[in-house]
């Protein structure tokens, strides 16, 4: 039998996963008071921030297949919170990068994004990510139609990968974390296309 929390316990676990997720801006805060960023505390900032944007994104696309898994269904009502988490520390970092790095040059800005590689496919990331953190609300999803609203959500797949590319550009050397990164977004998205195959032959079937 499927593990069911009471309501009680499903608001302790949101409870957790909140200070789990906020566990990492947390230990940027003290490190920043304590002289803990490094010798280069923008590219510590930059580097963590971006970390945790990857991570949490990869937590939300497992969310699915762990409920197939397991049969917790409980567990989607976890996903919005740790995808707007996601969204949080992208801007975190896309902050870090216009403010500590840039200083707000928008023409140098521009001129970064055009000419280095891993910039480009990282700004193209949090650009498809704005308008799916834009619609994450229960209002938006009766505006846009639950079919709608799913079609753009698969975006996250998509942006997923650019944040892989974008980490694997960036550290050119030592790829040993993107590509754990890549190996956790190919099970990810081996798991989903499976279901999905699954599903198709289990209606052809069932209407043969």
């Amino acid at each position: 039998m499927a593990f069911v929390p009471s309501d009680r316990a499903l608001s302790r676990i949101k409870v957790a996963v909140f200070a789990l997720a906020l566990a990492p801006l947390a230990r940027l805060v003290v490190a920043g008071f304590t002289g803990g960023l490094g010798v280069n505390p923008i590219e510590f900032i930059t580097r963590s921030t971006g970390t945790w944007t990857l991570s949490l994104l990869l937590v939300t696309l497992a969310v699915t297949p762990l409920r197939r898994v397991t049969g917790w269904h409980w567990v989607v009502r976890l996903r919005r919170m740790l995808g707007l988490f996601a969204f949080f520390y992208a801007c975190l970092h896309f902050t870090t990068y216009l403010w500590l790095d840039q200083f707000f040059d928008l023409a140098s800005i521009v001129k970064d994004i055009a000419k280095r590689p891993f910039i480009t496919v990282g700004f193209a990331a949090f650009v498809l990510l704005v308008p799916l953190a834009a619609t994450s609300t229960n209002g938006m999803i009766r505006r846009l139609g639950g079919r709608t609203w799913q079609r753009l959500h698969t975006l996250v797949y998509a942006i997923a990968a650019l944040g892989v590319v974008h980490y694997w550009w960036l550290v050119k050397k030592d790829v040993t974390q993107p590509m754990l990164f890549a190996a956790a977004l190919a099970v990810l998205l081996g798991a989903r296309i499976a279901y999905r195959l699954r599903r198709d032959g289990t209606r052809v079937a069932a209407g043969s």
